[in-house]
């Protein structure tokens, strides 16, 4: 079988002269291929998304052609997990997504959106906004800082009288610091997006859900909401707190048929930058533990899980946190 930009990461190392090509290519920033055990499984395509423009598509092209003597081949049968929409899931229903300019928001609201349902995208990144609106005819996009309350209402103004459900997506990374280290700038900034903008944009909602009788809310956690070992104080804080605002939210609310739960994502290949400075300490200490993920994501298996539990395919489940991560919280 002809090696594609589908194929997976593994089969490309396996094939003696795609093999090749692969680690050609990682000797040359000084890598090697065993810092690509985690996403083995992800198709070669993904690493254009992982590499946060450092790869461009065009070096993809190059690979698939130079193992297929000069030619792109179509891909008949794509490799390993396929997204499956299900028609008509999301039908009559307004659902906010928060983050949808990139990553795993982007993925969701396209595929609420492709699920028949009514999408207010919101991502302070206006032009990326604006990209996914053109992509995804019917979509409503909010461009705004949601850790301002302007915001906040400009998204629930958009989104009218009926909201059946909500996506706290956004969200952005520490420093890897630990207490001891934690800049000020980096803890508020790192808490008031992860934590209090999500809790804001609830307290907007949840009146109106509660008024028309139903509703559902995804908080997304990450693996640092489970344990200590998988990223810096600031981000471990505000994850394992929106945990805590899930539990709290899903218990007062539950009576009143709104379900409120959560995904706890492990690695994912969404290109999210790092900040610029690292804590040098803090990297070095979670490094073996960051070694051992299991496996990455991508940004789609991300939105099955969120899409799922947004669903009323989730009726029975409420106050649930849910380890969408390759089995990482089990090690």
């Amino acid at each position: 079988m002809a090696l594609t930009a589908n194929s997976s990461i593994g089969d490309w190392l396996a094939d003696p002269a795609g093999g090749e090509l692969i680690r050609g290519l990682l000797a040359q920033s000084g890598a090697s291929a065993d810092s690509l055990t985690p996403v083995l499984g992800l198709p070669l395509q993904q690493l254009v998304v992982m590499s946060q423009g450092a790869m461009p598509q065009s070096v993809v092209d190059d690979l698939v052609r130079a193992v297929n003597g000069g030619e792109i081949p179509e891909d008949a049968s794509p490799h390993g997990w396929i997204e499956q929409v299900t028609p008509g899931r999301f039908t009559g229903k307004t659902v906010i997504v928060t983050g949808a300019a990139s990553g795993i928001g982007k993925a969701t609201a396209s595929r609420i959106a492709r699920e028949g349902g009514r999408v207010i995208a919101c991502d302070i990144a206006a032009e990326k906004l604006d990209a996914l609106a053109a992509d995804l005819p019917g979509v409503v996009t909010v461009a705004g800082d949601l850790t301002q309350q302007d915001a906040i209402d400009r998204v629930v103004a958009a989104a009218g009288d009926r909201i059946d459900g909500l996506a706290n997506v956004a969200g952005i990374n520490d420093d890897f610091s630990p207490a001891g280290e934690t800049p000020d700038a980096v803890w508020d900034r790192v808490i008031a997006i992860n934590l209090t903008a999500p809790f804001k944009l609830m307290r907007a909602v949840l009146p109106i859900m509660e008024a028309n009788g139903h509703g559902s809310i995804l908080n997304v956690s990450s693996e640092a909401g489970l344990r200590g070992n998988a990223s810096g104080n600031a981000y471990t804080a505000s994850k394992h707190g929106i945990i805590g605002v899930t539990k709290s939210a899903a218990f007062m609310y539950g009576p009143k048929g709104i379900r409120v739960n959560s995904v706890a994502p492990g690695g994912v290949a969404t290109g999210i930058p790092m900040p610029p400075h690292m804590s040098e300490y803090g990297s070095g200490r979670l490094a073996p533990f960051q070694q051992a993920i299991p496996t990455v994501a991508t940004a789609e298996h991300l939105a099955a899980s969120i899409t799922f539990l947004l669903s009323d395919d989730a009726v029975n489940i409420n106050g649930a946190i849910l380890a969408s991560d390759g089995g990482w919280s089990v090690q």
